[in-house]
């Protein structure tokens, strides 16, 4: 059987998408989609990705109203939550440590809610 081998892109509609789009190269380091064939996009690092449906009173995403949510995996949470914070971003750091890791949430300007997460092997 063929099967997909990665997600090729994530597209949303947004308010003013220029702007949107520097806040996530800013901010998160995922650059712009490239304006010709001759630039390279954003890459990112190999990795699990979780695709995962809710049911539809899931209050996962905050307004009942959102459909989807992005998780980002970041190598060190505490840095990048540092670096959000200083840039006036509110994060809110889920105190609990998990089996596979550590976990925080945001917004960006829209208020499409962002999940942070650093890996960690459950075996270790």
């Amino acid at each position: 059987m063929e099967r997909v081998t990665g997600i090729g892109g994530f597209f949303f509609r947004a308010k003013d998408p220029a702007a949107l789009a520097g806040w996530y190269e800013e901010h998160l380091g995922v650059t712009r989609v490239p304006t010709s064939y001759n630039e390279t996009c954003w890459s990112q690092d190999a990795g699990n990705t979780v695709l995962a449906p809710f049911p539809l009173d899931s209050d996962m995403f905050g307004r009942p109203e959102q459909q989807w949510m992005l998780n980002f995996r970041v190598r060190d949470l505490a840095a990048m939550v540092a670096q959000l914070e200083a840039a006036g971003i509110e994060v809110k750091v889920d105190p609990e440590v998990y089996p596979n890791g550590l976990f925080a949430s945001l917004a960006d300007p829209e208020g499409n809610p962002i999940q942070l997460w650093e890996p960690r092997d459950p075996s270790a």
